[in-house]
């Protein structure tokens, strides 16, 4: 099989992306409030890539958090690699 033929068996096609596309806006809750309608695709990645932004934000948030807490806690290097476990 040619490299071209394996490329275009890798390609999405337009009702696939459409279908993806709609996946992503009613995962986001937001985009869903008050609409009857569908939002743009630019308008569902945007605010996907935005959200995944958000979250990647609160996430090092909480980690900061977590390692401030821990650095004020007298743990056992047992319970610290339990908490590592978990994280």
């Amino acid at each position: 099989m040619s490299s071209q033929g394996s490329r275009a068996s890798n390609k999405i096609t337009d009702d696939e992306l459409n279908a993806l596309i709609l996946k992503l806006q009613t995962l986001l809750s937001q985009l869903n409030q008050g609409r009857n309608g569908r939002a743009s695709a630019t308008k569902v990645l945007n605010e996907t890539c935005s959200y995944i932004r958000r979250l990647q934000k609160e996430v090092d948030d909480l980690s900061e958090r977590l390692s401030q807490r821990l650095g004020s806690m007298d743990i056992t290097s047992f319970d610290a690699e339990i908490l590592r476990n978990l994280l």
